[in-house]
């Protein structure tokens, strides 16, 4: 299992419609390329927040051909949608893990 972790902060002027974004449109566009397994979403806690919450979103993959595919044929224009929309009040950047046991 391979878990694409992708971490945004983001101002408390967007929250609540940056987390709605993300449950109606962005996350359902990922999950129609049917590369996904699953998907978690959390907030951060015990983070310095005077600026704005920071959340997580863990996308699951059942092996690396499929994070692959994604990177390849769909990342650049989603993350292209997501920095149109929210602009500089948000900012991501995104980790690749591997599941150890």
């Amino acid at each position: 299992m391979v878990v694409y972790n992708i971490t945004t902060k983001v101002t408390w002027q967007i929250a609540d419609e940056w987390l709605k974004w993300q449950q109606e449109e962005h996350i359902p566009e990922m999950l129609a390329t049917l590369l996904f397994a699953d998907y978690k979403i959390f907030k951060l806690l015990e983070q310095d927040d005077d600026e704005g919450p920071t959340f997580t979103i863990q996308f699951f993959f059942s092996d690396a051909e499929k994070y692959e595919a994604y990177i390849r044929l769909h990342s650049a224009r989603l993350r292209e949608k997501a920095i149109t929309r929210w602009g500089n009040q948000s900012i991501s950047f995104r980790t690749l893990m591997q599941l150890v046991n």
